[in-house]
């Protein structure tokens, strides 16, 4: 009889056990979306009207591709991230027109270097859209001495998820961070994740967006303001 009840907790625990390692492998994904809330930092930033209020970022086989839109769909940009090529393409549309710009490696480190900073590790914890994250204190090395708290999670299956942006010396999926482009701030704040099959064609350049260069790049963004 004892050895009946034994075998049956020793059953249940086995069981238990599974299950847990069944959730966790649910949840180490590495195909799916990310959608993120998106908030101006300087909401008195002349391009504060034209900033998108979430963000979502698409991933499969390490390839991401993040999408944000404003002014009811009118304007939206995306950039997607191929850490093979060590490439980094944008696209946009404004309107009925569309243009895309296509970044190499030494171009990308060159644009981030515009947002270089200090990353202090820290032992506090936070959960976010279900993923434990680790806490960093971010100093960036500006003319005004800026700070702030990032948090990002290793429990995604995506591997160096962070090659084309600022970020690139953290091992990890950024879950709640700031980031400027084209001189404007935005804080990105994780509320979903969810597992999804994403078509190859997502981190493809398409073929009726018209090339530019950083240049063209950087004035079509002024001229928005």
């Amino acid at each position: 009889m004892k050895k009946r009840i034994l075998g049956l907790l020793l059953g249940s625990l086995y069981i238990l056990f599974l299950a847990s390692c069944g959730q966790k492998d649910e949840k180490f994904i590495s195909e799916g979306l990310i959608e993120y809330d998106a908030k101006v930092v300087d909401e008195a930033n002349p391009m504060a009207s034209l900033a998108p209020s979430k963000m979502t970022i698409k991933f499969k086989n390490n390839h991401s591709a993040a999408e944000m839109s404003a002014g009811m769909g009118l304007f939206t940009t995306s950039f997607i991230s191929n850490p093979e090529k060590k490439s980094l393409t944008q696209l946009v549309k404004l309107l009925n027109k569309k243009f895309s710009l296509v970044q190499n490696e030494a171009e990308i480190k060159k644009e981030n270097e515009q947002y270089a900073m200090e990353i202090i590790p820290t032992k506090e914890m936070k959960v976010i859209a279900g993923y434990n994250c680790k806490k960093a204190h971010v100093r960036l090395k500006d003319e005004f001495g800026t700070e702030f708290d990032i948090f990002y999670t290793d429990e995604l299956d995506i591997k160096n998820p962070n090659f084309a942006n600022p970020y690139n010396m953290i091992d990890g999926v950024l879950m709640e961070y700031q980031l400027k482009k084209f001189g404007l701030e935005m804080r990105f704040t994780a509320k979903m994740v969810k597992p999804e099959e994403i078509e190859d064609s997502t981190f493809e350049l398409p073929t009726d967006y018209k090339p530019i260069s950083q240049q063209e790049m950087n004035e079509l963004f002024e001229g928005l303001q």
